[in-house]
């Protein structure tokens, strides 16, 4: 049964190898079922609902990637979009929850769209790919802000705007200590690395009673709070409109380069050096986000982390069923999630954040029409706690300077069609 599902003789992998490579994957991304419950809970919702909406919606993301795609690539609510969901969307632009569960649902849709026509090539090869990097960088530094300042390391200050908080107390002396301990252990190559070090943290706080003891398992919480709650109709606002292309831009990417490293890491490409089964792979993503939304939660998408999975020797879509299995049996612990304190997390969200501002590396630094854009969108992106304000200052800069360098030439049409529609919208709406 297992041959015929994924081909597993086809790819040079055996059932063993396969399990192993999902349980490594699965340990290496498991540390969003303890970030993004926590980090929707700010936006009003109900943290144990969102938990069990994180497991689920990510076990479905990987069943319909593991059968469908049979790509050994898994998903989960992602990095960044979670943020963007609650101190963007809601607590910046004072919109309802639902509001932004509509918004995720309408972008699974349009991306599902895309790529069910093919117009996903056309948008990806269009975007320069100083843009791309220079959103991944933002979101990354985006990402940053929210854990130093979840943890205390920083504070507001009335005359500077922001502030060093005070190391030596309890919060911001642990997040950084998760913090050494993520890079120690990851740099390593040690398996959950990630997940041991919020583990440590949050065990040294119950130690300590700095964190109140709530159980490690129990029957899983209702969805009822979130289930099928998203507000569509309201989500048709056109102050959402940036809302939702951000939503779809970023999920777009992100999944895009996911899928491209994953498939090279694992050697899956074509002889053209495409990404093989690439339609529903996207599709598969896109329902993820659609069936997510209808559950309770942000985003969902491809995880990079699916990379180390491969390492392990992953092959084909049973590695990505495995993950699913292995979130389906986390939600049984609801309780440990539960407890999970912000400074516990903080480090993992920096080392994330940190991953995300690799793409700097590869940016034209000695042409300032390059340079600019993306130093835009890296400061503003965080400044104005907005992705969806960063997307559109950077889409704007890098048609200006281009502009205004002598090199109009080198921007698509498309990219000038989307940079004065976003104009217009800073002006007029």
């Amino acid at each position: 049964m297992l041959e015929k599902l994924f081909q597993l003789s086809r790819f040079g992998t055996n059932p063993k190898t396969e399990i192993l490579a999902g349980v490594t994957t699965f340990l290496t991304m498991a540390y969003i079922i303890f970030i993004n419950p926590a980090m929707l809970a700010q936006a009003g919702m109900d943290q144990g609902a969102v938990f069990v909406a994180t497991c689920v919606a990510a076990a479905i993301g990987c069943f319909i990637m593991g059968f469908w795609a049979n790509l050994p690539v898994a998903l989960a609510p992602g990095m960044g979009l979670n943020a963007f969901f609650t101190y963007g969307v809601v607590l910046g632009m004072g919109h309802t929850w639902q509001t932004a569960l509509g918004a995720v649902c309408l972008s699974g849709v349009i991306f599902f769209a895309l790529s069910m026509f093919k117009v996903r090539e056309w948008i990806i090869n269009a975007i320069p790919d100083t843009l791309k990097k220079a959103i991944a960088a933002g979101i990354g530094s985006f990402l940053a802000l929210i854990a130093l300042k979840n943890s205390g390391i920083i504070v507001d200050h009335p005359a500077t705007l922001v502030s060093l908080g005070d190391l030596t107390s309890f919060g911001p002396a642990m997040a950084l200590f998760g913090l050494f301990l993520v890079i120690g252990l990851v740099q390593r190559n040690v398996t959950g690395g990630v997940m041991i070090a919020i583990l440590t943290v949050t065990a040294i706080g119950l130690a300590t009673g700095n964190v109140e003891y709530a159980g490690i398992v129990s029957a899983p919480p209702s969805m009822a709070p979130t289930f099928m709650q998203m507000d569509i109709a309201a989500a048709f606002d056109v102050a959402l409109l940036s809302v939702i292309f951000a939503f779809l831009f970023v999920d777009l990417f992100d999944t895009s380069g996911t899928l491209i490293a994953v498939a090279q890491r694992a050697g899956l490409q074509t002889s053209e050096g495409k990404v093989p089964r690439l339609k529903q792979a996207l599709m598969a993503d896109s329902t993820a986000s659609v069936t997510g939304a209808m559950l309770g939660t942000s985003s969902t998408t491809s995880y990079i982390e699916s990379a180390s999975g491969v390492a392990a020797g992953g092959r084909t879509g049973m590695t990505a069923v495995v993950v699913g299995i292995l979130f389906l049996l986390a939600i049984f612990f609801a309780p440990l999630a539960g407890m999970i304190p912000a400074y516990a997390t903080a480090g993992a969200i920096l080392y994330v954040s940190v991953l995300m501002m690799f793409t700097l590396k590869d940016v034209h630094w000695d042409d300032l029409t390059e340079a600019a854009p993306v130093v835009v969108v890296l400061l503003l992106t965080p400044l104005t706690f907005s992705i969806a304000h960063g997307i559109t200052l950077g889409f704007i800069t890098y048609a200006a300077a281009k502009l205004v360098g002598g090199k109009r030439k080198e921007v698509p049409l498309s990219v000038w069609i989307v940079a004065g529609l976003l104009l217009l919208k800073v002006m007029f709406v």
